[in-house]
């Protein structure tokens, strides 16, 4: 790293002192808390501030995932942990392929728990990595790689957003300052740069900016399953039941979405049983049991209709309803 290099690196915001944490180390372990939880109240009003961009975000990875797309994230450090974090939650809560979100950390797997020295000032490790998890599959123009670096600086991200663009894919940064290198370099489609300022201990973005990432990265991924059908309203109607709370919770959202319709439902709901037997006559799928119950189709005919719809629910009630009219 160059003496440009850290010269620039310590003019970024999160490498600022925070004069409002400067006495932590000699007050009470309450008043420590309150510090903490009092700088903590401005990252959702930073976030906030970032709502269009993240709007943006989620608009440009909708169309490519309900296209067979992908969405990878890449970070080192809290950044990497966080986007691994996040795309390994989007299979059991909404029963997406475990394809469709991938989560890179600089320096591989391993880097998750023990740090990988140097690995996230490579430029040129990104694009192998990526290169060796999408192998069978390579990066193209239908995925988005979304690149996680609080610094807005770091080589392994920028290496990574400058090899996606390179191969036509999508681009989405995420920083928490600004201005960023990532808006100099022009590598981004969208930028987010989410500003939490200097955090509670100088240059530890595990906090603030990590805290901001990890709510931007839950709006990224809820927003793009939402849009794509995977909720009826706030319902998760494509969860994986994996176990018994899971089982417990796929009972529930289908009786709260079946139960108003009373006896004009073709199926019953009251018994644990009823609903067990329906969840099993349509493999799991609690958004294919919906339907099968408030139509009367068949597991076949209703995955059809589904099909037709574009995997939305409340599309595929619809015309079921007009079907009937």
């Amino acid at each position: 790293m160059t003496s440009d290099s850290l010269a620039s690196l310590a003019d970024l915001q999160t490498e600022q002192r925070n004069a409002k944490t400067a006495q932590i180390d000699t007050v009470s372990t309450l008043e420590l808390c309150q510090i903490i939880n009092d700088q903590d109240q401005g990252v959702a009003a930073a976030v906030k501030l970032c709502l269009p961009e993240i709007a943006r975000a989620i608009d440009l990875v909708v169309p490519r995932i309900a296209t067979g797309g992908r969405v990878v994230y890449i970070g080192a450090g809290t950044s990497g942990r966080l986007g691994v974090l996040d795309a390994s939650e989007i299979p059991p809560t909404f029963s997406a392929p475990p394809s469709q979100f991938v989560g890179l950390i600089a320096g591989g797997d391993g880097a998750l728990r023990t740090a990988v020295e140097g690995a996230e000032d490579s430029e040129t490790l990104a694009a192998e990595e990526i290169a060796a998890r999408l192998e069978s599959q390579p990066l193209g123009r239908n995925d988005v790689v979304i690149g996680i670096a609080s610094s807005g600086r770091t080589p392994y991200v920028l290496g990574g957003l400058r090899y996606a663009k390179s191969v036509g894919a999508a681009t989405v940064g995420l920083a928490c300052v600004q201005p960023s290198q990532m808006r100099e370099t022009g590598l981004c489609d969208v930028l987010i740069e989410c500003v939490t300022g200097p955090e509670v201990l100088t240059g530890s973005t595990r906090l603030k900016a990590g805290t901001a990432t990890k709510m931007i990265l839950n709006m990224i991924s809820t927003g793009s399953q939402v849009r794509t059908g995977k909720t009826f309203g706030n319902l998760m109607i494509d969860l994986q039941m994996s176990n018994e709370k899971l089982r417990d919770r796929a009972r529930r959202v289908l009786r709260t979405v079946v139960s108003p319709a009373g006896i004009l439902a073709a199926h019953r709901v009251d018994e644990d049983a009823e609903v067990d037997s329906l969840l099993a006559g349509c493999d799991g799928s609690v958004k294919l049991s919906i339907l099968v119950a408030m139509s009367g189709l068949s597991p076949d005919q209703a995955r059809l209709v589904l099909q037709k719809s574009g995997g939305m629910l409340s599309k595929a009630l619809r015309s079921v309803d007009q079907q009937k009219i």
